[in-house]
């Protein structure tokens, strides 16, 4: 008997399925495993990678929104003398001299 032949028959004796004794089936699930476990670019990682991919590329798009809408705020107050005065005493709370500023704010 030779030394494959006891090879094969103790593995027999191991009740591994046939299916796994194919050398093709049995490369493929090693590399699968590997895949999933070991590998520095494992599925785990390349998920969560592309998980953050996505969330950057929402926060992109939403900081896009918020420069547009800043850039038109910014051209009125270069425009109009009155939307300037106004933005200055809403969010400074700048006033005239002589003048007193009551802040409501609602709740």
């Amino acid at each position: 008997m030779s030394v494959f032949q006891r090879f094969r028959a103790r593995i027999k004796a191991w009740k591994i399925p046939s299916l796994l004794l194919n050398k093709y089936v049995f490369t493929i699930f090693v590399f699968v495993v590997w895949m999933i476990a070991f590998d520095q670019n494992n599925f785990l990682r390349q998920y969560n990678r592309i998980h953050d991919l996505n969330v950057a590329r929402s926060k992109t798009a939403y900081y896009i929104k918020e420069t547009k809408a800043t850039n038109q705020q910014l051209n009125e107050l270069k425009s109009s003398q009155k939307a300037l005065e106004k933005f200055a005493r809403e969010k400074y709370y700048m006033k005239k001299p002589n003048e007193d500023v009551f802040v409501i704010l609602d709740k």
